[in-house]
């Protein structure tokens, strides 16, 4: 009981704190505004009242739409792709090294700038463009999670079910998979996150749509309201997927 209570009075603390910083941010950011032009620093409120308006506009809903089914791809496509190399290197040994030591280093350390600009260049404006920036960028983190999980399998567990079965398509679809559903949900999470960051660049440099075109419109206009009110609603809008999808499936598979 004695354990309970204190762990109680932990948490409680942690949230009073973490309420505390917010509101003290806030209320820096308002005394910040208010001996400062609008179109320089806005105040919470002006934000606020942008925000709501956002998000009783169908123009604005639109461009969400387009940026968020971008992200959802491109994290489905990264996924694809550095599983599938991870795979790749860990059941064909020799071609471990050339994904190890060639194409990885390669992905982790190109410019996330550099794949926005070479896009640009290559392909017209639109969807495309923006999709492939956000996975040749998220690739990488994909490949060396799925690849981690691959490597912490036990082998041992892996010679028992051989000996059930010889079947590798049954093997892959019973054991391994299950057994690297951690690592994918850990990966998507960080994939999730970066997504967003990139899919702002990307359309901030070659799309008709998205939020990050909103965000242009809003900095040649030196609006800054509602750039502000663009970036906490990207910030609502990542918690929410993070909360309402990922968490829940980390839980249902961590009972497992």
């Amino acid at each position: 009981m004695p354990v309970e209570v204190a762990s109680r009075g932990r948490a409680l603390t942690e949230h009073l704190i973490g309420e505390g910083v917010v509101l003290l941010m806030l209320f820096g950011w308002w005394a910040t505004s208010r001996g400062l032009p609008e179109f320089i620093m806005p105040g919470p409120l002006p934000v606020l009242a942008r925000l709501v308006e956002l998000f009783a506009s169908p123009e604005f809903l639109w461009h969400l739409f387009a940026s968020t089914w971008r992200v959802l791809v491109s994290i489905i496509v990264a996924m694809l792709i550095g599983g599938g190399l991870a795979f790749l290197a860990y059941g064909v040994p020799w071609l471990g090294g050339v994904v190890d030591d060639r194409i990885k280093p390669v992905l982790n350390s190109f410019p996330s700038i550099g794949w926005a600009i070479l896009a640009a260049i290559w392909f017209d404006p639109g969807s495309f463009g923006v999709v492939f920036v956000e996975v040749a960028i998220l690739i990488p983190f994909c490949l060396i999670n799925i690849a981690e999980g691959l490597r912490d399998i036990d082998s041992e567990l892996m010679e028992m079910g051989r000996s059930f079965t010889r079947h590798r398509a049954r093997i892959l679809w019973r054991l391994t998979l299950p057994l690297l559903v951690p690592y994918g949900l850990s990966a998507t999470r960080i994939a999730y996150g970066i997504a967003w960051k990139i899919a702002l660049v990307a359309e901030l440099l070659g799309a008709p749509s998205g939020l990050g075109y909103l965000m242009l419109q809003a900095q040649t206009a030196a609006d800054s309201t509602t750039f502000l009110a663009i970036c906490f609603a990207i910030v609502l809008i990542f918690v929410a997927g993070e909360r309402l999808i990922i968490v829940p499936l980390e839980r249902r598979f961590a009972r497992r």
